[in-house]
């Protein structure tokens, strides 16, 4: 393939383009906001999880005080009713006096076993309560930092964005300059070498594959018309000529 000199060190031109389009590609898929996003997202699961567990042992636990006051009322209404019926004398015989002395110390003896309990189950319940208040306290915490790493994503892509633009319009100015065959064998190598479709020869060294070309190569590409598309022997990019190739 021949072209134009001129065209071929426009390719340069149109390689440094692409070059900085692929930099701008990784650049935004490599921004910081990204991974901590990621971090952040398992701490949330996490999170989740844990207000899952501490909202059902709060709730487990007002059901159970709710039942130990329950309980501690009931018998202290028993206890109230049987004084009631000894202070109003109603008890007809000695027997029933003193089963219902005994039933009022056998149920004061149980309220105080059912308050030690109901105390228990408050203390519980508090302490579930801090757990409750404090993993809602680090969810709040939570929010406002992926808050503030989604602002600067958003930021960062916008920068990244405008810059691409940018870079994308001179590459649309630049690549019709071009034969479209050469463009053409450009996009095609371009494609097929990692994103790099031509390189300078620059003081007998490849650009693209970092080659010394031997002695005998140089040679060969000295003797060749300057419009004579050369083709790296090693990774087979458009090798373009320049002043500094040391031919």
């Amino acid at each position: 393939m021949r072209a134009d000199p001129a065209a071929q060190l426009r390719l340069l031109d149109l390689q440094e383009l692409d070059t900085r389009l692929a930099q701008l590609r990784h650049r935004r898929r490599s921004v910081p906001q990204i991974a901590e996003l990621a971090t952040l997202e398992q701490r949330a699961a996490a999170l989740r999880d844990q207000e899952v567990a501490v909202r059902t042992a709060v709730s487990d636990l007002e059901r159970a005080q709710a039942k130990a006051d329950a309980d501690v009322e009931a018998v202290r209404d028993r206890i109230a009713r049987d004084q009631r019926m000894l202070e109003a004398g109603s008890v007809a015989s000695a027997r029933q006096l003193e089963d219902l002395q005994h039933e009022i110390a056998s149920l004061t003896t149980r309220i105080a076993v059912l308050e030690d309990a109901e105390l228990e189950v408050m203390e519980q319940l508090e302490d579930a309560q801090r757990r409750a208040s404090a993993v809602a306290a680090d969810v709040t915490a939570l929010a406002e930092q992926r808050a503030a790493a989604e602002a600067a994503r958003d930021a960062a892509f916008r920068d990244i964005d405008a810059e691409g633009t940018r870079v994308a319009a001179e590459r649309a100015r630049v690549a019709p300059e071009l034969p479209a065959d050469l463009l053409g064998l450009y996009d095609k190598v371009r494609t097929d070498a990692g994103g790099v479709g031509a390189a300078a020869l620059h003081r007998g060294r490849c650009q693209g594959c970092q080659l010394t070309l031997t002695p005998a190569d140089l040679g060969r590409i000295r003797g060749l018309a300057a419009d004579e598309v050369v083709r790296c022997e090693e990774c087979r990019r458009i090798l373009v000529r320049t002043p500094e190739s040391g031919l």
